[in-house]
């Protein structure tokens, strides 16, 4: 199973969030780059990157950022936050964007995702399913829609999308374990999906648990920088003791 730390990116800073409220931000880190060469320096080759001003705009905002971590690590990232139009997602992968992930834009306009999936392939483009009581959530978990979450993932899958990151907003910054059973479920009812879980990883022990379920990846935010799970944990994991 992948291990993908998260970066959040709000003004340029490296925060987090809880249940995706902006109210609840905590500012961990004033220099982005400085975490991502922390993660390689301890044998993460992964990165899940969020424009969390772009989410809120609407607009790609801090692919400053994308271009100097992706020119000054080896890292791969995803990227997602505010990519609503071609030129956003120009922007991301002309600024060092390995994969970008696009939520709100699935649900709010079929037509522009589906058309990426087309133009750029399932390796490049990543379902950002997120999930608040099994509905889809978009805007930056502003809004609900109206969307079940599994024929949702189904949906996209029929149109090409192999990885789906989902998160439960439930669990998100909350450090009180991820949602077993939600994943279980997705991973029963859509066969050969790529799940990358988010969202309430709170120990290592958590880590193991989701690898047997199927899980292709895992992202980790607020349980490193809390220092629940320290990055020499996940360096062993990694190479296999």
């Amino acid at each position: 199973m992948r291990i993908i730390p998260a970066i959040d990116i709000i003004e340029g800073k490296c925060v987090r969030l809880s249940k995706g409220d902006y109210n609840t931000k905590i500012i961990y880190n004033e220099n982005p780059l400085e975490v991502a060469k922390s993660f390689e320096a301890h044998g993460i080759e992964y990165l899940h990157l969020v424009d969390l001003d772009g989410a809120k705009s609407s607009k790609i905002v801090n692919y400053k950022i994308l271009e100097q971590i992706a020119t000054q690590t080896k890292l791969k990232i995803d990227f997602g936050g505010g990519l609503k139009a071609d030129s956003d997602l120009k922007i991301a992968f002309e600024s060092g964007a390995n994969q970008i992930t696009g939520g709100s834009i699935a649900v709010k306009n079929r037509a522009i995702f589906e058309k990426w999936i087309s133009e750029y392939g399932s390796n490049k483009i990543i379902l950002g399913a997120d999930a608040n009581n099994e509905k889809v959530a978009v805007s930056g978990w502003l809004e609900d829609s109206d969307e079940d979450l599994v024929p949702f993932i189904q949906d996209y899958q029929n149109k090409g999308i192999e990885y789906v990151i989902c998160t439960d907003i439930a669990k998100d910054g909350m450090l009180e374990g991820p949602s077993f059973d939600l994943y279980a479920k997705i991973l029963k009812e859509v066969n050969g999906i790529k799940l990358i879980a988010s969202g309430g990883i709170s120990t290592f022990d958590e880590l193991p648990k989701l690898a047997e379920l199927g899980c292709e990846g895992t992202i980790i935010g607020k349980a490193i920088y809390e220092g629940r799970i320290s990055l020499k944990q996940l360096e062993n994991y990694i190479i296999g003791l």
